[in-house]
């Protein structure tokens, strides 16, 4: 008996001074929060449980340039944090090869509610939205073959899909999953706008104004609470001669879709300009500018936007004040969403 528990203590030393910690391999569940008053997520959670280890799996995908053909354009290179993951100060952005893609990075938040991705609403699953951009020549110009085949290359990947799937294979599914993870946490909800609906902050008196203007002219296709209701209008924006885009069209080859585009959030939009499908608008200014000048009205012009959008200055300087209070500066900050190599501490990683 005595050299039973004289092992056992030698055991014990030995773990204590290794730093060893017996721990179970199952990931850790990760609770996704929806925020006060939101409806419920459309994202099925069921086929994808969210985990401590898939999110972390997913983020360091999200910021890795294997995903590319050369290494140099990881998804982040054209969503960037600071910009609500936007691609910030460009109309277009950068690809393979001195590429550029042909339409502008939309913010990625609040991805849970929706039901399609891309301008154009061409591909109706999270889960396999960043196939287009992965395989795009003029994007990241990489086959889903070759990324496999560097993340089972590298010496921690396997490691990190075993943690967060069970085992160390790496498939499509998986991978798609992972970033799935990772992207489906970016929730922006704590604007000062989210702030005076809880209760816990005042609009000032251009923002009351503001906002009072937007209800009634702009949140008819800028709902509350994402300040977008997901679908696709004719802007009164002219086709540009070189891209050629005819929006929505192109996928559904209903020439009653020409033109139409997914109504953007206006979710810190003070931080993700330019704005507009192929980021034509470079200012807000110029936005407004549009709606009440410069529009032109075709046969699939949205119904609302017949008579354009009549703004007088004082509207404008307004409404621009309440805008701002859209912007949720935690979310653009927030380490959690940050390349890896950033401590992630409660209360963010709740478990059940």
């Amino acid at each position: 008996m005595k050299w039973q528990i004289t092992i056992m203590i030698i055991v014990l030393l030995v773990i204590m001074a290794t730093g060893f910690t017996i721990h179970s391999s199952k990931p850790t569940p990760l609770v996704f929060k929806i925020p006060p008053g939101w409806p419920q997520p459309t994202y099925n959670f069921k086929e994808n449980p969210l985990t401590v280890q898939g999110f972390e799996l997913g983020r360091k995908l999200f910021y890795d340039g294997k995903l590319s053909k050369d290494g140099n354009f990881p998804c982040s290179s054209c969503h960037q944090q600071f910009a609500a993951f936007a691609t910030y100060d460009h109309n277009l952005s950068h690809g393979y090869d001195n590429s550029l893609t042909t339409r502008n990075a939309p913010a990625l938040q609040n991805l849970a509610w929706q039901k399609a991705f891309m301008w154009d609403g061409g591909i109706n699953h999270l889960d396999a939205q960043p196939l287009a951009p992965i395989t795009a020549p003029n994007e990241m110009a990489e086959s889903i073959e070759n990324i496999i085949k560097k993340l089972n290359d590298s010496p921690e990947y396997p490691v990190l899909f075993k943690q967060a799937f069970g085992s160390k294979e790496i498939n499509t599914k998986r991978i798609m999953q992972a970033l799935s993870q990772f992207e489906l946490m970016l929730v922006s909800s704590n604007s000062k706008y989210d702030k005076v609906m809880r209760g816990e902050a005042s609009f000032n008196l251009p923002e009351r104004l503001g906002y009072a203007i937007f209800k009634e002219k702009c949140a008819s296709c800028h709902k509350e609470p994402f300040f977008t209701d997901f679908s696709y209008r004719n802007t009164g924006l002219p086709v540009d001669d070189v891209l050629q885009d005819m929006g929505r069209m192109k996928i559904t080859g209903n020439s009653a879709d020409s033109l139409k585009f997914k109504v953007p959030s206006l979710r810190n939009v003070a931080v993700t300009e330019p704005y507009g499908h192929d980021g034509r608008f470079f200012f807000l200014i110029n936005v407004f500018d549009h709606y009440r000048k410069s529009m032109v009205v075709g046969p699939t012009t949205d119904s609302l936007l017949r008579n354009r959008l009549p703004l007088s200055n004082y509207e404008i300087g307004q409404l621009t004040a309440f805008l701002y209070t859209l912007t949720d500066s935690s979310f653009l900050k927030d380490p959690r969403f940050a390349p890896p190599g950033y401590t992630i501490t409660p209360p963010f990683m709740h478990v059940h």
